[in-house]
């Protein structure tokens, strides 16, 4: 009996040991596995951001240079080129179109969730539906109606073509969020006699603040990062920074060196937003994954 008493626990103990021995070894190989897939989408970037300080010649070399003397004249070349204007033109309407996307998608969202309209289930089918259409099969009939304003390269007439793509997206977005807002907190909010503006702008807003930072980062971006409609409605003086992106590459060749300095300037902005609003995001697109 006691020979049988040692022994279970013994077997207990390896069992037990085993285990996690198991559960450590799959930890390893996610973790490796995870740094893999890491290196592969990050490595395109860094080798962006290598070539950028090459010449053309060994941009263009095969097989690829490791080995090099890094200049800054791509850098230089790119400025030369009046890529300043191009990033102040983007700069000026991605912001501008957020900030208005968001003051109007943060009560809309509001109404069709915490305070919802009649038949606000129609009013959100709407805001998708307009994203079922390409842009490309509605860019003749905007860029005849801008022709006619006499509004081609112009940032103002951007702004509000990308305050339309956005704002749908905003207000889906929005909307999830403003769902997960306690109803306690509104009903008490009511009840202490707060208005309509104090009790979305100073109640509910706060606690949904982190996917608010989340939708307007991502409106940035896609404001950012867009190419068709600024490569057909501007030309110079509107001109953003994707299209001059574009110019790199004519019929003289590709430039790749000067084109990844270019590309490595465009995206820093992004990244620096991203890494400022870096805890806000996580949690922001964390919002409404649980239940």
């Amino acid at each position: 009996m006691s020979a049988a008493t040692v022994s279970a626990p013994s077997r207990s103990t390896r069992t037990k040991g085993s285990t996690l021995t198991r559960r450590k070894v799959s930890g390893y190989l996610v973790t490796a596995l995870t740094w893999i897939l890491v290196l592969l989408f990050f490595f395109p970037v860094l080798w962006m951001v290598i070539t950028s300080f090459k010449t053309e010649g060994e941009a263009a070399s095969y097989p690829p240079m490791f080995i090099f003397d890094p200049t800054w004249d791509r850098y230089i070349e790119v400025f030369r080129r009046g890529m300043g204007l191009y990033l102040g033109n983007s700069a000026a309407v991605s912001v501008l179109s957020t900030i208005v996307v968001m003051a109007l998608a943060i009560p809309a969202a509001y109404a069709l969730s915490v305070r919802p309209i009649g038949k606000w289930q129609d009013a959100l089918f709407f805001f998708i539906s307009t994203k079922f259409m390409p842009v490309a099969a509605s860019i003749i009939p905007v860029f005849l109606l801008l022709r006619s304003l006499n509004l081609l390269d112009n940032l103002w007439s951007l702004g509000v073509l990308y305050i339309g793509i956005n704002l749908p997206l905003a207000v889906w977005m929005m909307r999830s969020f403003f769902a997960e807002v306690p109803r306690a907190v509104v009903e008490a909010a009511q009840i202490d006699g707060a208005s309509f503006n104090r009790e979305l702008w100073r109640v509910a807003l706060p606690i949904v603040a982190p996917g608010a930072a989340a939708a307007a980062l991502i409106c940035f971006i896609f404001a950012w990062n867009e190419y068709f409609l600024a490569n057909l409605l501007t030309a110079v003086v509107a001109r953003t920074t994707p299209p001059f992106l574009g110019s790199f590459v004519d019929g003289r060749g590709q430039f790749i060196a000067v084109l990844s300095a270019a590309s490595t300037v465009a995206v820093l902005p992004v990244i620096a937003a991203g890494w400022l609003a870096q805890k806000r995001l996580v949690r922001g697109l964390a919002m409404g994954a649980v239940k």
